[in-house]
């Protein structure tokens, strides 16, 4: 299908029976706390004066031992920096006041259409049976989330926004139990908050693609405007690696669209779906840069020589990892996957729903923990784990060239009271100011 012929985000949600003006507005439940929406209260910016940039590096020998930064002038125009210029104190702008800018973070995988965020404290037992037990209780709860999962979205969003990020890469279920609904609840949520937000799509079958014939759902969802496909733990769920693969690859090349996969199995099993994956790519060059195993902690469970051969392969197929960067007794070999060149990026995945209850929000969080687990203790390593908050965008590059922001950037960016990027990894400030397409949100 050409890609003018997919539905509009816009089409869809005018197309559904919710429509704007139904259930996808906040509604009236006890408990909740009312948040006043931060898309309305988005306002242009035009200039900023004494704001704080990354400008190299200073060394001891061959050390890099601090950061240099300046103050300048940012000059902001149509949702873009029109220019970046010596700074005049007395201009008449918004004083930034020294706080350091950098790039506004992105959430690479979280699940907005179905969260207890915005809801009372909520916790739900486990099931046992592992994801398969997980999807029964699924079916169970789904029909009463979805009232509320527009609201609820909303206020994720929200929280997003005020720990820095204005984008995230959202999973959304497509299964027979919501069929489209979780998709059409989530479209009226991002309308809602387009002018401070942003996200591209994953048409997720939670609950397998053939173990609850998710099959004639997500052929529909493909249709849409949404940009993944997704899938889930091949082999332990639909009982097959190449079949469910198959699929999913085939529905990403006939309508135009990436792939994002969760892969949990941390067996043989998961080591095999990796490959296979590698090899789908290999033989689908379109594929290539628009991959994605997210989770994927096989990785995790194998030795040494084995990381490093699947890390090569990974990025000759330019097949990214999105990690939520576990710890305890999955620790991901994220420096190798970074020797090789692998895209690496991260999500918070959920905030508190039916799988977890830890999430702050913050992927800034997730590189500080990430720079910790792997000993990166020196300014140099704690400026580089920034790119795990911003998605591979930093302000120097490694030679300590100056390379964001530039003219014609897009004005997505944050204001914290640090110093330069290895402090605010280091020490997670509070996010001051999230400047979403040159509209203040937060």
């Amino acid at each position: 299908m050409d890609k003018k012929e997919h539905l509009s985000r816009k089409t869809f949600i005018r197309n559904t029976a919710l429509g704007i003006a139904g259930i996808g507005a906040a509604p009236l439940l006890t408990g909740f706390q009312q948040v006043e929406s931060t898309a309305n209260k988005s306002k242009p910016m035009k200039l900023l004066k004494n704001v704080r940039l990354e400008t190299g590096f200073e060394y001891d020998g061959d050390e890099v031992v601090a950061t240099k930064t300046e103050l300048f002038c940012i000059e902001i125009a149509d949702g873009k920096i029109t220019s970046i210029r010596k700074n005049d104190p007395k201009a008449d702008a918004f004083d930034a006041k020294g706080m350091l800018m950098l790039p506004a973070f992105k959430d690479m995988h979280i699940h907005l259409d179905k969260t207890f965020y915005g809801g009372p404290w909520k916790i739900v037992k486990r099931r046992s049976g592992g994801i398969k037990g997980m999807i029964a209780l699924e079916e169970e709860i789904l029909p009463e989330m979805l009232k509320t999962s527009t609201y609820r979205a909303e206020k994720l969003i929200e929280l997003l926004q005020s720990k820095g990020s204005s984008f995230a890469r959202s999973h959304v279920n497509i299964e027979p139990t919501s069929k489209l609904q979780s998709l059409k609840n989530l479209q009226i949520a991002l309308e809602n908050k387009k002018a401070g937000f942003e996200a591209e799509l994953v048409a997720f079958p939670q609950h397998g693609l053939y173990y609850t014939d998710s099959v004639p759902f997500m052929k529909e969802a493909a249709q849409t405007d949404i940009d993944f496909i997704g899938g889930l733990d091949p082999y332990s769920i639909d009982g097959s690696i190449e079949k469910p693969i198959d699929f999913t690859v085939q529905l990403a090349l006939d309508h135009n669209k990436g792939i994002d996969i969760h892969l949990h199995e941390s067996g043989q099993s998961g080591v095999d779906t990796i490959e296979y994956l590698i090899k789908k790519v290999l033989e689908n060059p379109t594929l290539k840069g628009k991959t994605y195993l997210s989770h994927c902690f096989a990785l995790s469970a194998i030795d040494a020589a084995k990381q490093e051969e699947l890390a090569a392969k990974l990025a000759e197929a330019q097949v990214g990892i999105i990690s939520t960067i576990p710890f305890g007794g999955r620790v991901m070999p994220i420096p190798t996957l970074y020797k090789h060149g692998v895209h690496v990026a991260t999500g918070i995945d959920s905030v508190i729903d039916h799988w977890g209850i830890y999430g702050t929000g913050s992927v800034l969080d997730k590189a500080s923990l990430m720079a910790q687990l792997y000993g990166f203790g020196n300014e140099f390593m704690l400026s580089r784990s920034l790119r795990l908050a911003t998605d591979n965008v930093l302000p120097l590059d490694d030679q300590g060239k100056q390379q964001w922001p530039k003219q014609n950037d897009k004005a997505n960016f944050v204001l914290v009271n640090s110093s330069c990027s290895a402090e605010a990894v280091a020490r997670i400030p509070e996010i001051e100011h999230l400047i979403h397409a040159g509209n203040v949100v937060y």
